[in-house]
């Protein structure tokens, strides 16, 4: 008869490499995200920053990406001090890593920027919006498509404060930007031609305003359909700059 051997053993299961398990829970941290469930992927975003932490040491890229996201999240949540400690951390790696003047460190710059706006913090966020728009021309160039993030929000910190005369001209550019990188038909052109409307219309400048709106309409109902969210905030903006000028037919027909 042959041999009998002896029947092995039930191995062990195989522990998740750390770095893995991390990247696969900001993969899910992201997901998370986009679908609007923001205090479900901060808890992913936390659990994989502690694990590259304890992995990798304090300064390393993925600690800083971890970091950007979690900023990112808290700023969508309101959390403006825990955002603005993370994302201002994810910074400093980055300068330590790439040196001040990298492109990256332009897009955290905006990043730690945003949030600072967003908080009301307009004196803190300008510098890091012109230094942020700074580093992008000096690497990239003056018509990078990079550039057009940068510029709108800039741009609307100027529109906030009704400094329009300094807004204009950087929404202008972003425009021209968009429309030479993505055509003149992208949605975020459309976005852009938005926001250059909402400019003119609070300066009075109606002429301007509307057809810049009709623009914008016209390609948030081809790209997105009728019943989009972003079709209505331009039928809103375009009934409101109707009914200022007292033209009250025109402005129930766009609603």
């Amino acid at each position: 008869s042959p041999p009998r051997f002896p029947r092995p053993s039930n191995p062990a299961p195989r522990t998740e490499d750390p770095l893995a398990q991390a990247d696969r829970l900001s993969q899910r941290a992201i997901s998370l995200y986009e679908a609007g469930r923001y205090a479900e992927a901060i808890d992913l975003a936390e659990a994989a920053l502690q694990i590259r932490e304890a992995n990798l040491g304090p300064v390393h890229i993925k600690v800083a990406q971890s970091l950007n996201d979690l900023a990112e999240l808290h700023r969508l949540q309101g959390n403006f001090d825990v955002g603005l400690a993370m994302a201002q951390r994810a910074l400093d790696i980055y300068e330590t890593l790439f040196g001040p003047e990298h492109p990256d460190v332009a897009i955290l710059l905006n990043n730690l920027a945003l949030i600072y706006d967003e908080q009301g913090n307009y004196a803190a966020a300008e510098p890091l919006y012109l230094r942020s728009l700074q580093i992008s021309e000096a690497a990239l160039g003056p018509d990078h498509p990079g550039l057009a993030n940068g510029l709108p929000n800039l741009a609307a910190l100027y529109t906030t404060q009704s400094n329009y005369a300094a807004a204009e001209p950087l929404f202008q550019r972003a425009l021209r930007i968009r429309e030479t990188a993505l055509g003149p038909d992208h949605p975020e052109v459309g976005i852009t031609l938005n926001n250059l409307a909402h400019l003119y219309q609070d300066q009075g400048n109606y002429p301007a305003a509307e057809p810049l709106f009709q623009r914008a309409l016209h390609i948030f109902e081809t790209a997105f359909g009728v019943e989009h969210p972003y079709v209505a905030t331009v039928v809103s903006g375009l009934a409101e700059l109707y009914r200022v000028q007292g033209n009250y037919d025109a402005a129930d027909k766009a609603r």
